[in-house]
Formats: structure tokens, sequence, C-alpha cells
């Protein structure tokens, strides 16, 4: 998958770009939990974007505690 596909499907539904890599990763997460995306492309996204230094939010939350 490519970025700029990422990040247009991304700017189409909040009409604004994603502030960062960890923005598009939280969006396409919310994606797969809303059963708008299958696992494949979920592991797709989370692997191209983590590969690039991305950390969901949950991530985060759980590196906080």
């Amino acid at each position: 998958m490519q970025i700029n596909k990422l990040i247009s499907g991304y700017v189409t539904e909040r009409d604004y770009p994603p502030e960062n890599m960890d923005a598009l990763l939280d969006f396409y997460q919310s994606k797969y939990i809303a059963q708008q995306i299958d696992i494949l492309e979920y592991k797709s996204i989370f692997g191209y974007l983590s590969g690039r230094g991305a950390v969901s939010a949950h991530d985060y939350a759980q590196l906080m505690k």
C-alpha cells in the first residue's frame, strides 16, 4: 500500500492531513475496529507505518504505565 493512498483516505474523511505517522496509524486502527477494513489490509498498514516509527495511542499508553 502506498503512503499517498493512506493519507488520501485520512484527508477525505477528516478534511485535514494527519499531523504525523502516529495519527495515521490510529486512524486506520479505528477503521479496523469498526470493521471497515479487513485483517490483511490492517496488517499491511500496521506493518508499513510501524516500520517507519509510528506508535499507536494504545501502545503509547502502555509505555506510560
